[in-house]
């Protein structure tokens, strides 16, 4: 486990001598002792030892349970007829959450983990599970030092696959929740990454700025570290594992939430930022046509972990989760499309079919393995505007 910055900086700077990284060869990467040719980096990535079967009952754990993405996860997971048991941190939240699933009585249970970075956290969480999707990951934009994100990130990540190693006797497959954020870098020119890539840039950033690292890298940063460290203690320990890992990596994820959240400043990050630029037009219009990413909706993230579960061929897997690319002003055009005249209008000069998306996302492995209908950016905005309506926020 890393305890501190000098660990994860050295564990970093191991890694800069070889600017793309894939599961199968991390841990020869980090070493700098082999090289993979241009075609080698775009096979199958499975390199569990043996295929697993495919899980369509028993109980899941969900850690993170009542974070934006996990609540979705744990309805899915829910809905397919599985038992869950969400880890939150505190008897609260476990409470809000077996209101939400009430309907689905003793299916649903919650056990507590207050800190998800502490040595052994989840040690009674795994056990008598049949697989775990592991969401739970700091996520703000407020952190000052980036330990506050990255240490916890990989500490969690590499804490619960040692759980599962030694506790979780019953554990089929470990599925965890990575992002888009720990696989592409910005860059000037127009490019098409996938899941041989690696988001070094933040981890450069971070490591030569340190707490003057601007917020949005320290977090893809701690995003790459953890699952980097997540993939290196894999490779690793595999041979003697009972079950496998699959990751996914969705890219900014939106949609309707089914938390308890308050007030709106209690928003997640990117309903936030969705808020404040879509809704509230918080931006300048440069920017508006100028500046986005790729969006995925978060209900269809939620599908990608229960098929990331049933698909034995998703074993060992690195998986990009995505919709497609965009500019901010094509979420605002969205809105006004689903609620008229009453949304700012954002930059008028916006022409869709000129924008130029400077990182677009392989969405190949997803295809053919998931094979996700994803929804509409019209359907997940008229979900989202009737979820900040129910709330007196729009």
């Amino acid at each position: 486990m890393w305890a501190s910055r000098a660990e994860w900086r050295r564990a970093a700077s191991s890694h800069d001598s070889s600017p793309s990284f894939h599961p199968q060869s991390m841990a020869q990467n980090a070493r700098g002792t082999t090289r993979r040719s241009a075609t080698a980096r775009h096979t199958r990535t499975n390199i569990c030892t043996g295929t697993m079967p495919a899980l369509n009952s028993g109980k899941i754990l969900v850690t993170g349970a009542s974070g934006y993405i996990a609540v979705w996860v744990v309805k899915a997971l829910l809905d397919r007829g599985f038992a869950v048991r969400g880890t939150v941190r505190s008897d609260v939240k476990g409470a809000q959450l077996q209101e939400i699933f009430n309907e689905y009585g003793d299916r649903f249970e919650f056990v507590i983990v207050a800190d998800i970075a502490k040595e052994g956290a989840f040690d009674e969480a795994v056990k008598d599970v049949d697989a775990i999707a592991h969401t739970a990951s700091p996520f703000s934009m407020n952190a000052v030092e980036p330990d506050e994100l990255i240490v916890p990130a990989v500490n969690g990540t590499t804490g619960l696959l040692a759980s599962a190693r030694q506790f979780g006797t019953n554990v089929k497959r470990v599925v965890l929740t990575s992002s888009g954020t720990a696989i592409a870098s910005p860059t000037a020119d127009p490019r098409t990454v996938n899941e041989s890539d690696w988001n070094e840039t933040a981890v450069r950033e971070v490591r030569e700025k340190d707490r003057e690292a601007s917020p949005i890298e320290k977090y893809r940063a701690s995003k790459t570290l953890a699952e980097r460290a997540a993939w290196e203690w894999y490779d690793a320990h595999k041979t003697k594992l009972r079950w496998d890992m699959v990751v996914l990596n969705p890219t900014f994820v939106i949609g309707p939430w089914m938390h308890p959240v308050d007030k709106v400043e209690n928003l997640n990050e990117s309903l936030s930022v969705y808020y404040a630029v879509v809704l509230k037009g918080r931006m300048s219009h440069e920017m508006l046509v100028n500046t986005g990413t790729s969006w995925v909706d978060v209900r269809d993230v939620a599908e990608a972990h229960v098929l990331a579960l049933l698909k034995p061929e998703a074993g060992g897997e690195r998986i990009v989760v995505t919709s497609g690319p965009f500019k901010w002003q094509d979420l605002i055009l969205a809105a006004r499309r689903v609620e008229g005249d009453g949304m700012p209008m954002g930059n008028t000069s916006y022409d869709p079919s000129k924008a130029i998306h400077c990182v677009c996302y392989s969405t190949e492995r997803e295809e053919r393995i998931l094979g996700i209908k994803h929804r509409t950016l019209d359907e997940t905005t008229r979900d989202s505007l009737r979820a900040f309506h129910s709330k007196g926020w729009l």
